[in-house]
């Protein structure tokens, strides 16, 4: 068995066939980690089923998944499609009343370092979202803070199976090694399971769920969130 994390990723943007209300999203956390996820990483929503930073509702989702999974760590998304406007992501973060455990920052969006610093003076971990195909990497590199994320996401937003573990290969060498973090790297799409394998082989953290497929690795269509980090933990442990 390696050694690598493996989160679940049960909603992301995504609008039809993954868990919505903060009820539905803690069900799919608790049984994802009945069958081996150890993280989590969530998209809040509001009442209209959109992607949300607002302080109520990543209250409702963060307490309903600590309740019902009290051992997990949970991440949220501050994603730039939520607020665009940076100063208005950062003064909602500062609003929050409950606590992630951790969040992320894609690097290559306008104002990631505002947003950065806003979760810093929370104390909220970071995941850093490095995307294939942007300067987010180059971003991250200069940012002075760099050393201090919990983890580096490594998103490679290929999703050709043929193509899509060489983006990541390329994703890493333009990481390197100097920033010394742990890194997550996963794929999307018909790319996430080349990547998962990639990142398994590479000893490297992993995530899985609806948000980053919604099929197993055969092409059948996953009944659940649960059913695709079991099928992760069995290519981690094999």
């Amino acid at each position: 068995m390696i050694d690598g994390m493996l989160q679940v990723c049960p909603n992301g943007r995504r609008t039809e066939g993954v868990p919505v209300s903060p009820e539905e999203i803690a069900a799919e956390v608790r049984a994802a980690v009945d069958v081996g996820a150890q993280d989590a990483h969530l998209h809040p929503r509001d009442v209209e089923g959109a992607d949300t930073v607002d302080p109520l509702h990543v209250a409702a989702v963060v307490d309903a998944v600590r309740a019902s999974t009290p051992s997990i760590q949970i991440g949220v998304t501050t994603g730039e499609w939520t607020v665009p406007e940076p100063l208005e992501r950062a003064a909602r973060i500062r609003a929050w009343t409950t606590l992630p455990d951790h969040a992320s920052v894609n690097f290559h969006e306008d104002g990631a370092e505002l947003v950065a610093e806003a979760l810093f003076e929370r104390g909220v971990a970071i995941e850093a979202g490095i995307f294939s195909g942007t300067d987010g990497a180059a971003r991250y590199l200069r940012w002075p803070h760099a050393h201090h994320v919990l983890r580096i996401l490594a998103e490679v937003t290929d999703p050709d199976p043929r193509t899509a573990t060489d983006t990541a290969k390329e994703l890493l060498q333009g990481l390197g090694t100097r920033h010394g973090r742990p890194v997550l790297l996963h794929g999307e799409d018909g790319g996430a399971w080349p990547v998962l394998r990639l990142a398994v082989r590479l000893n490297l953290d992993v995530r899985i769920g609806l948000e980053d497929t919604l099929t197993l690795p055969d092409g059948v269509p996953a009944a659940d969130n649960a059913a695709l980090v079991q099928t992760a933990r069995a290519l981690l442990t094999a």
